[in-house]
């Protein structure tokens, strides 16, 4: 019984610690790590990772704008034909 607690209390504290946007958010481009340049717009925020963050652990909040994953790809731009 004991093992099966600490088995338990290891999967919830690992669970805990991720972050939606580091971990199914994919590759963390260059742009997104990047402090956007003075005049640049400011980058774009995946108001769905971050919800989600919120609701099931708030400190996966922290770690994923640390990592940069909070934030959106570089959008691509149009050609005008």
């Amino acid at each position: 019984m004991k093992k099966l607690s600490k088995l338990l209390i290891l999967f919830i504290l690992a669970l805990s610690i991720s972050s939606c946007a580091t971990v199914f958010g994919g590759k963390i481009t260059k742009y997104q790590k990047t402090e956007p340049a003075v005049n640049q717009p400011p980058r774009q925020i995946r108001v769905g990772a971050l919800i989600a963050d919120i609701v099931l652990f708030w400190p996966g909040a922290i770690v994923d704008f640390a990592t940069g994953a909070i934030y959106k790809p570089e959008p691509k731009q149009k050609t005008k034909k």
